[in-house]
């Protein structure tokens, strides 16, 4: 099979027959026609499960384990769905030994000058993302029936793993919200009176209830100024905002904030879970507010928190007293008579 072959009908099985995400349909069917590209490069010998031992070998040194955990999914995905060849044992392979890294984060100071320098839209956008330490597409993906300002919380549904968590609303967001919310109202009844097609559904709602996507309550909360091309239907409406003009957006106000760090949306995550457990939080509730299966994900923030660091006294403080220091710059004596200035 071609890589480009293997690609749509990876994309396709993945949406029609087991009705992944579109995101999760494509991250698989990239990496299986990373495979296929592998297997016609190099021609590995063997049986399939021999070849996908090799395939995981042969990227092991450049990948985290993770990474190289999604690649063994979707490649087994493509042999099972895809050509109906289930593999069996593969048998021995490298394993990816990549460690986990600590991940990047800023302290509030440096959160609060991030967010005064980005203001409209992006701005209570970005504000969302780091007051209930959502993920990039959790948020460009809110609806407006996914937010409560009365009981201060968000309603995050079909997040990553396919999993349902409600999350708090800071109290600094909801008169922004309410009043960006009025506007967007006036921008719904416009593309109805206009005639529009409807929003996007997912999980097969927009076949079951084709007019579902009319109503008010499916509409985006952050919706695209302009119509886009829908990437499965063909169909032209109003998508959400796309997630690369939101992230640019914040690189450009790190840019100006002089932030000396790669900023990037997922940092923002970061600090809200460091800020968390700076302010005595339980590292169990904050792993429900990320919505992460295992407690061994979250604890790495345990690891960010700056107090486990200053609290620790260097030893350096100790010599710092009996340290003569260099004498002021001053004529030289040695050698009377002598040039001290030579080239």
């Amino acid at each position: 099979m071609k890589k480009a072959e293997a690609y749509r009908e990876t994309l396709r099985v993945s949406r029609e027959v087991v009705r992944h995400r579109y995101r999760t349909a494509q991250a698989y069917a990239e990496e299986a026609a990373l495979f296929v590209a592998f297997c016609q490069q190099h021609r590995p010998p063997g049986t399939n499960e021999q070849r996908v031992a090799a395939y995981l070998s042969h990227v092991a040194p450049r990948i985290s384990a993770t990474t190289q955990n999604k690649k063994l999914n979707a490649i087994l995905f493509f042999f099972a769905k895809v050509l109906e060849k289930p593999l069996g044992d593969l048998g021995p392979w490298q394993y990816a030994q990549r460690p986990k890294r600590i991940p990047v984060w800023l302290n509030q100071g440096e959160t609060r000058r991030l967010l005064d320098l980005m203001p409209g839209t992006f701005g209570l956008m970005a504000r969302v993302t780091y007051g209930s330490g959502l993920r990039l597409m959790e948020c460009v993906r809110l609806r407006i029936q996914h937010v409560d300002l009365e009981q201060r919380t968000l309603f995050i549904l079909g997040a990553k793993g396919d999993k349902d968590r409600v999350v708090p609303l800071a109290q600094s967001c909801v008169a922004p919200l309410a009043e960006h919310m009025a506007r967007l109202r006036a921008l719904w009844q416009g593309d109805q009176a206009n005639g529009l097609p409807p929003v996007a559904l997912p999980d097969g709602l927009e076949r079951k209830y084709p007019n579902y996507g009319r109503q008010w309550e499916w509409f985006w909360l952050w919706p695209g100024r302009n119509l886009s091309r829908d990437p499965e239907s063909g169909t032209i409406r109003r998508h959400h905002v796309h997630e690369d003009v939101y992230s640019r957006s914040l690189k450009v106000a790190a840019r100006r904030a002089g932030l000396g760090k790669r900023v990037t949306m997922h940092v923002l995550r970061h600090s809200f879970a460091t800020h968390f457990l700076e302010q005595g939080g339980s590292v169990n509730v904050l792993q429900k507010l990320l919505g992460h299966s295992h407690l061994e994900t979250t604890s790495i923030y345990l690891h960010c928190l700056p107090q486990l660091i200053t609290g620790a006294r260097s030893p350096l403080d100790d010599l710092t007293p009996a340290v003569i220091p260099f004498p002021a710059a001053g004529p030289c004596t040695i050698g009377a008579g002598r040039s001290c200035a030579r080239a």
